[in-house]
């Protein structure tokens, strides 16, 4: 089995890095974190349920981007200070992780493409590098679309109202919210 696992992983590796040739080279991608990720569970950053944003010995919280970590801390004590509690439903994930999810989202809606819609390959996702979070419950996610460019903190997608990244300095103005994450911002 373990094998059969490593295997796996030198081949995903392999594919992942070839896939990213055309990166830039200062530019972290899934390839620069697989091969020290864990597979699966909370070290792989895995969330059962829902966590705050005190339980940073969590690798979905302890491996996000400081800036994006300490934004989303500062609004979810404003909001909580407003009667709404934030949790984190998902942050930082290993790559083996976001490509488990990828093809379960395959399996559900038939296509990559349509898969696509929900749920980003490793190679694209800004959950791998840590550069992304959902937020839960809905009224959380609600309040920070509203007030979540205050802390820099954009709703990425319009179809995931749960789902944000730094897009913006703080107070800043958040660009429109792409479609869903099939599709790429142009770099203007």
């Amino acid at each position: 089995m373990a094998t059969t696992r490593t295997l796996l992983v030198t081949a995903l590796a392999a594919l992942t890095l070839t896939a990213c040739s055309n990166a830039e080279p200062d530019t972290p991608t899934a390839a620069h974190y697989l091969a020290s990720q864990p597979d699966s569970g909370p070290a792989g950053g895995e969330i059962d349920d829902r966590i705050g944003l005190d339980n940073t010995d969590l690798p979905a919280l302890a491996r996000l981007d400081r800036g994006l970590l300490m934004a989303l801390q500062s609004a979810a004590a404003d909001a909580t200070s407003s009667g709404v509690d934030v949790y984190v439903t998902s942050g930082w994930r290993s790559a083996s992780y976001q490509q488990r999810l990828f093809d379960e989202a395959v399996t559900r809606y038939g296509s990559t493409d349509e898969a696509r819609r929900w749920v980003q390959t490793p190679n694209n996702s800004k959950h791998v590098t840590g550069r992304a979070v959902d937020v839960g419950p809905t009224d959380a996610a609600d309040w920070m679309i509203r007030h979540g460019s205050d802390y820099g903190l954009c709703q990425t997608y319009a179809n995931e109202m749960w789902h944000f990244e730094m897009a913006t300095s703080a107070g800043g103005t958040c660009p429109a919210p792409l479609d869903d994450p099939s599709e790429e911002r142009s770099e203007g």
